[in-house]
């Protein structure tokens, strides 16, 4: 233990390479990282980039194409989900009833696009959830190019989709998709 004191860190070890902006009153170890890293850190743990498709009589081949990227945390310490309200500009924060939290979502493509994938481009995840973002960012790109619109860029979104996420559940899967999408 160094007997410099960092005014950033009051847990009394030195972070060498750390400079800091603002010192932090917690007891633990948490160097200042920039604002971006944080927030990349953070949804690649409580973080979902997801693509459901709903059936649809009004949309072109049957179904509705929902991408989402959402983040939760406990209602008493969501104060990052209102921060990142802000800093995008964009997205809802409302209460889950599946697992009694709250939840920040961003469900337009155009706001997809234009603030929250520009981020994850800047500040990529560290862990395997970054290829999903990938992907995510395919399938937002071509529905913002109005691909989903085509057979061509349905399929394909369709595909990509369901290559992402493999551990969650799914509804429907890719046959019972473009099998509708085959007959309109």
């Amino acid at each position: 233990m160094s007997n410099h004191h960092d005014p950033c860190n009051d847990s009394g070890f030195e972070i060498p390479g750390w400079g800091c902006h603002r010192p932090h009153k917690t007891p633990a170890l948490v160097p200042r990282l920039e604002r971006g890293s944080y927030i990349s850190g953070f949804v690649d743990g409580e973080g979902c980039f997801c693509v459901s498709f709903h059936p649809s009589r009004r949309h072109r081949f049957g179904w509705e194409v929902r991408p989402s990227f959402s983040v939760s945390q406990n209602a008493d310490r969501a104060q990052l989900l209102h921060i990142l309200k802000e800093v995008w500009i964009c997205g809802s924060i409302r209460p889950d009833r599946s697992d009694k939290t709250v939840k920040f979502e961003v469900r337009c493509v155009n706001d997809l696009v234009h603030k929250v994938l520009p981020h994850f481009e800047a500040f990529p995840l560290l862990s395997s959830k970054q290829a999903d973002v990938a992907r995510f960012s395919l399938i937002c790109h071509l529905m913002f190019e109005g691909k989903h619109l085509e057979r061509e860029g349905f399929e394909q979104i369709v595909m990509t989709a369901m290559e992402m996420n493999p551990s969650g559940r799914r509804k429907y899967f890719a046959g019972e998709i473009l099998a509708l999408a085959a007959i309109r």
